[in-house]
């Protein structure tokens, strides 16, 4: 966690690109994944244990709003970040970038809802305060 935001540096590989070596719009959505993913992890929340030890809890995505505005190729070295911009009762929004050196290729705000039995469910009280660095 770098001022209150995930960093995770991705390599393009030549699975991620279309017939024309770019990166194909999807491969950004499991970019951002990973991020959303590994966000979790640099706060010492595994999703897997939050399934496990939270009777199944897990996270979906409600809502994506996304902004294509340049174009990877192969081999690029990318950075995805990530950072938590709203955390409601059962939802948090978070804001992500994908980035090549300083330039912004892609931006997305991503709902997200902790769900439990396909129902919402309130966010543990410790993943908020630790997402929130420590102030709830």
């Amino acid at each position: 966690m770098q001022g209150g935001a995930h960093i995770l540096p991705i390599r393009v590989y030549y699975e991620d690109t279309d017939f024309s070596a770019r990166v194909y719009h999807a491969s950004y959505l499991r970019f951002m994944e990973r991020g959303r993913t590994e966000i979790l992890r640099a706060v010492e929340v595994a999703q897997s244990d939050l399934h496990a030890e939270m009777g199944g809890l897990a996270f979906v995505v409600r809502k994506m709003t996304i902004d294509f505005l340049g174009g990877a190729v192969m081999d690029d070295v990318l950075t995805i970040v990530t950072r938590p911009k709203e955390i409601r009762g059962a939802s948090m929004t978070l804001a992500q970038e994908v980035r090549r050196g300083n330039d912004v290729l892609v931006r997305a705000d991503v709902i997200v809802a902790a769900v439990r039995d396909g129902r919402a469910v309130r966010i543990p009280d410790n993943l908020r305060a630790a997402l929130s660095g420590g102030e709830e």
